[in-house]
């Protein structure tokens, strides 16, 4: 079975949660007999072709790009091309021009899409690009999304309930670097014997201005990896409220989250709006066995994280809520480790990459099978005649 994957990034250029996602699937399903390609845009497509563990990916130029959103006349040929070749394609929610892509090819293949978030920051551009995306959606033969609580909180997807099926994303923690006790004993060297960790890019929806408030008169330890487009208002945030113990690390390799990861006390995720749909740090956490506080914004961040079983739950942009929640996974060590401990066991029960892998290839198999059945049935339409 060979499956097209289509978004506007991917690695080695950006490394956000949607490419964690892409990844994960292409790795996990090529154990299921699936053959997996990527098609994305990149500003610097030098290679065009390249290798990603164990799948292929194809860059084509990036010539524009408005409201994030990437535009590439070549994507046109390169997809219809592909295409061409796959037995499934599979969409990756929201990218406009995808929309226009999939539509000016008439690839008639089946179609998988998966919604990884509504349109929030881009409203006003939303209504006028609300009829192609409910064309677009209602073209799509199944539309996977990551959680109950996005699914019954989405408006954009109450049309299409019908074919949308819940399958959670999953990590696969062989596929984390092992790391050694070397490692660790450096990164303890320079760090806090016991401090709170965010893990993310630095985006306008993650909530950090509102964690630094919140730190103002406690002044736990904060480790923050991540780079992105609000580092330095939240570097001048931080200097102005006076936070010494906040240490911006910006991004880090995969050996040195995992050390970050294991050496915390608990992860700080106060993301206050719907484009964070579920969050692959808490998912990385979880898979630490460390307790969580996320905020309460309607999506997959809060089927993650329990309230009072894995972690804290706060309302989102509330400094004081997140204060209250900091000081008492601070204080209350024994309460720390078992909602670390009940964060592992559900991370097993529900978000490996195993699990997402074969409910996803079991949806591609369906889709197969049901086309095969179609086209079955419409040649045997002039025998009948």
């Amino acid at each position: 079975m060979r499956v097209l994957h289509f978004f506007k990034t991917y690695y080695p250029d950006t490394t956000g949660g949607i490419e964690q996602v892409i990844f994960q699937l292409c790795q996990g399903t090529c154990e299921l007999g699936v053959h997996n390609e990527v098609l994305t845009l990149s500003p610097h497509p030098h290679p065009a072709r390249l290798q990603v563990a164990d799948h292929s990916v194809t860059r084509v130029k990036e010539q524009l790009n408005l409201a994030s959103t990437g535009f590439s006349l070549q994507a046109f040929s390169q997809f219809k091309a592909m295409a061409k070749e796959a037995d499934i394609v599979h969409f990756h929610f929201p990218w406009p021009f995808m929309d226009l892509v999939h539509f000016a090819s008439l690839h008639k293949r089946p179609t998988v899409l998966s919604y990884h978030s509504d349109i929030v920051k881009q409203r006003s551009l939303l209504k006028l690009y609300s009829p192609l995306m409910k064309r677009f959606l209602g073209s799509m033969d199944r539309i996977l999304v990551a959680s109950p609580n996005y699914l019954h909180s989405s408006e954009t997807l109450q049309p299409f309930a019908d074919k949308t099926v819940v399958i959670p994303y999953g990590l696969n923690p062989a596929a984390y670097p092992q790391v050694s006790r070397q490692q660790l004993d450096t990164w303890r060297q320079r760090l806090p014997a016991k401090f709170f960790l965010f893990v993310g890019v630095l985006r306008y929806y993650k909530g950090l201005p509102h964690l630094l408030s919140a730190m103002e008169g406690i002044d736990y330890p904060l480790v923050i990896i991540g780079s992105g487009p609000e580092e330095q208002i939240l570097k001048a945030q931080a200097e102005r409220l006076k936070l010494r113990n906040v240490l911006f690390l910006g991004r880090l390799d995969n050996t040195d989250k995992a050390c970050l990861l294991q050496l915390c006390h608990a992860l700080a995720f106060p993301s206050h709006l719907r484009s964070e749909a579920f969050g692959i740090s808490l998912l990385e956490a979880a898979m630490y066995g460390k307790p969580m506080i996320s905020c309460e914004i309607g999506t997959g961040t809060t089927y993650v994280n329990i309230h009072e079983e894995t972690g804290l739950v706060v309302p989102p942009a509330n400094p004081s809520a997140l204060r209250a929640a900091l000081r008492r996974l601070w204080e209350n060590p024994e309460e720390s480790e078992r909602f670390g401990v009940n964060a592992l066991a559900r991370f097993n029960a529900l978000f490996t990459a195993q699990h997402m892998c074969e409910k996803t290839v079991a949806v591609y198999r369906e889709l197969m099978n049901a086309t095969a059945f179609a086209t079955s049935g419409q040649r045997s339409k002039p025998e009948k005649i």
